[in-house]
Order: C-alpha cells, then sequence, then structure tokens
C-alpha cells in the first residue's frame, strides 16, 4: 500500500560547488581555462589555425585577464566547419547531437559527450532548484523536444533533480491546458510567451489560471521584461524566474535565478567564464555593473569546447547573491542582432513591451512591423487589446503608447490597436519583428 510522503520534505542537497566563494571558483576557473584552451588548440583544428593566426598560444594565459587575447568564436566560426569540424572528441565518444534551426543560414551544430550530458543535467537541476522547484514535484515540460535544445535539456535537469517529468513538449495548447488540469503539475517549464499564450486561451475557455495547481513557471529561450513576469505571476499566481542558456555554450542552464530574490540569473562560473564586451568597441572587457555583449567560455565541455563565444545577448555582469560566489546575469535587455536602428535611434523589442504594459487597456501580444516608404524607414507597432477594452479605451492607449514610446525611446511610431486573437501566437519563440523595407 502506498504511503503520503511530504514531497516538501524531501532532500534537496546543494552542489558543493555552488556554496564557493568567490576566489574557490576562480581558481577553479584558472585551472580548467587553461585545460580547454588546450583541449581546443591540440584536437581542433579550426582553433589551431585561427589562434597561430592571431599570434596567441594557450600557454599564454597566465591569469584569468588573458583570455582576453584570444580570438572570439562566432556562430559563423561552426557555420564554417559543419557538420562537425568544431568537434574535440572522435564520434564514437560523442553521446548526443543538437543544432540551430538553420532558418538564418546554415545550421549550428552542437555534441556532447557523456560528460557532458551528465554536467547540462547537474547545472539545470542546480537552476531549476534555486527556482524553487523540488524533488518529487511534478514539471510539466513544455519547451520543444527535437534538435532544440530545450526540451530534452530541461528534462533532464528535471529528472536529475527528482521530479516526475511530463515531457509535453511546445505547441498543441487544448492538450496543455487539459494535461495541466488532469496531472496538476505544480511547476512549467515553457518560454514566457507560450505561457501567455496558454494563459490565454484558458480564459476563452471560461478557466481561471489561477485556480491551477502551478506554483513556479522556469522561462527562458527569449528575452523578456520585469512587466512580463508581473503579467504571468498575477495571471496564474505563481512565481515567473528566469532560467538562460544557448546551444553553442551548453542548452538551458548555463544560469538561473533565485525565486526568493527574483534578481537576474546566477551564472554556474565552475563550469563557464563570462565577459561582458563594449557594445561599440569589441576590443574592449568592461568591468562588473557595465552593460555590454555577453560572451561566454566553456570550462569543461569535452566536446565542443568553446572559447569567448559572442552571444550577441546585452546584459551586464553583478555580485552573486543567493549563490554569493556566482556572478549573476541582469535580465537581457535584446540582442545586438534584434536591434532596430529606425532614423539613427537604437530600439529592441524589450522596450517596446515594457511600455505596452504599462498600458492598461493593451496586452502582452504585440508585433513591430518596418517599413520603408518614400525613402523613411517607420515602425508600427501592432497591439492586441485587453478583451475588456472599450473604444474610448482603445484610442487613449494609442496615444498613450505612442507618447511613451517618444519619450523613452526617442522615436516616432504609428500604433495600431487589433482586436484579441488577431496576431500569431507563440508556440515556443515568437517572432517579433517583421521587416518589409525589401518587400
Amino acid at each position: 500500500m502506498s504511503q503520503n510522503i511530504d514531497r516538501d520534505s524531501l532532500p534537496n542537497p546543494l552542489d558543493a560547488e555552488e556554496t564557493m566563494s568567490r576566489d574557490q571558483i576562480e581558481s577553479i576557473q584558472l585551472t580548467r581555462l587553461k585545460e580547454t584552451l588546450h583541449l581546443a588548440y591540440d584536437k581542433v583544428p579550426y582553433y589551431k589555425e585561427k589562434y597561430d593566426a592571431a599570434g596567441v598560444h594557450p600557454n599564454d594565459l597566465k591569469e584569468l585577464d588573458d583570455l582576453k587575447i584570444f580570438p572570439f568564436t562566432e556562430k559563423e566560426d561552426l557555420r564554417k566547419t559543419y557538420p562537425f569540424g568544431m568537434f574535440a572528441v572522435p564520434q564514437h565518444e560523442v553521446a548526443r547531437i543538437h543544432a540551430s534551426s538553420g532558418t538564418t543560414g546554415r545550421a549550428t551544430v552542437v555534441g556532447y559527450t557523456q560528460q557532458d550530458l551528465d554536467d547540462w543535467a547537474k547545472l539545470g537541476a542546480r537552476c531549476l532548484r534555486l527556482s524553487g522547484v523540488k524533488p518529487g514535484w511534478k514539471v510539466h515540460n513544455a519547451y520543444g523536444y527535437g534538435l532544440f535544445t530545450g526540451g530534452m535539456g530541461a528534462h533532464a535537469a528535471a529528472e536529475r533533480l527528482g521530479t516526475t517529468v511530463i515531457p509535453m513538449s511546445g505547441g498543441q495548447t487544448e492538450k496543455q491546458i487539459t494535461l495541466i488540469k488532469d496531472f496538476a503539475p505544480d511547476a512549467i517549464l515553457c518560454t514566457p510567451t507560450y505561457l501567455l499564450t496558454i494563459g490565454d486561451a484558458m480564459q476563452r475557455q471560461g478557466l481561471d489560471p489561477r485556480d491551477t495547481s502551478l506554483k513556479v513557471a522556469v522561462l527562458g529561450a527569449e528575452p523578456w521584461t520585469e512587466e512580463m513576469r508581473h503579467e504571468l505571476e498575477e495571471m496564474f499566481g505563481i512565481d515567473a524566474c528566469d532560467i538562460y542558456g544557448l546551444s553553442e555554450v551548453m542548452g538551458p542552464g548555463v544560469a538561473g535565478e533565485s525565486r526568493e530574490r527574483k534578481d537576474g540569473s546566477h551564472i554556474w562560473e565552475d563550469h563557464f567564464r563570462p565577459e561582458i564586451l563594449d557594445a561599440y568597441d569589441e576590443t574592449k572587457v568592461l568591468p562588473d555593473g557595465e552593460h555590454g555583449e555577453l560572451v561566454f567560455t566553456s570550462l569543461t565541455k569535452q566536446a565542443l569546447p568553446i572559447i569567448r563565444y559572442r552571444t550577441h545577448d546585452l546584459t551586464r555582469l553583478m555580485p552573486g547573491t543567493a549563490r554569493p560566489g556566482h556572478r549573476r546575469m541582469g535580465r537581457i535587455t535584446g540582442r545586438s542582432d534584434d536591434m532596430i536602428i529606425l532614423r539613427g535611434v537604437n530600439l529592441f523589442p524589450s522596450q517596446i513591451e515594457e511600455l505596452i504594459l504599462k498600458v492598461p487597456a493593451l496586452s502582452a501580444h504585440f508585433q513591430l512591423v518596418l517599413t520603408r516608404p518614400d525613402r523613411m524607414d517607420q515602425l508600427a507597432v501592432k497591439v492586441e487589446r485587453r478583451p475588456d477594452a472599450s473604444a474610448e479605451d482603445v484610442a487613449n492607449a494609442a496615444k498613450t503608447l505612442a507618447k511613451l514610446i517618444k519619450i523613452h525611446v526617442g522615436s516616432s511610431c504609428a500604433i495600431d490597436v487589433v482586436d484579441p486573437e488577431t496576431l500569431e501566437r507563440s508556440m515556443g519563440k515568437l517572432k517579433r519583428i517583421f521587416d518589409l523595407r525589401n518587400s
């Protein structure tokens, strides 16, 4: 006969490395960084050629700051060596392969040894634990499974933590709702815009998302704002925490956010060395606290060591809090390759999202449409009204949003408030920008 067990009392110990001091972590980083540079140089011909051409050698690294003399790795490097030219181990040691969608060019291919997979699961489990997920909980995983790292990476993390995983994958929103009602999960893993899609669909069915069993959402794979966090927490009555990762560096689990603090994601620096580049001068590495482009170097990856990989994500580094030895990264404010330059003004979709959610009559569903009539770039913001907004509310909201964008972004744009359910819904990562300037 089964016994009822208090799931919240199950053991949930921290990894020893989570509690290390800053000095201990930097000592480990230096040792592992030297090993990684030698692995890349000795086993990956592309790295050897690149470093020889730049006149640098792994032996040139004497201290952590010396990393800045080594060349960057870009997504294009992985495309040039497609499919397996960046692997540092023979094929029989590669336990799994993932790849990007390749929608904007040739796919980037990444590989993992069994040790890499074990480390990935361990670090993902750290993130989930930090975000409040507990052993014995049921976890609904709505990240996409397949070549995309999100689904399987989150799945392995949840299993490593000791949860019961519901491997739903992305899409089939009606089925998602059915399983959330019937299986009563404690936590959900997905993109923030897809959780919004699920909540909207529940409300259309006459269901209150706050009545579900969900307590925690661990959300990632796209930039999102504090305003979106508030929207989702109010909609579902949950705590929503960030998780960060990208396939070239590992996958979800590179950094995770504390449920109690919600003050940025702690980077697991026993496995990764982060840097922040000046967005306008890539030769300049910025000190902690300054905003720029995030760069990562792996310290333990065997199949695909990655040296100074340019993520194009814009953020800053800050001292650790919930895990004091590990620095935090601020919320991603955008990607340098998602930046819109509108008549000399730089703006990101996340800036528009932040302003939209300050206007009560407007929902978080929006698109940015760029056109070029009469040789001048124009931006239109298409945004859905909330179901209960009146015609007067909508007219005032459009004026208010245009004014906010002009004040805070510094550019004029057209506002098109559309009816609910008009714009495309997220089934995973959501496309925000539609550039029609060359159509």
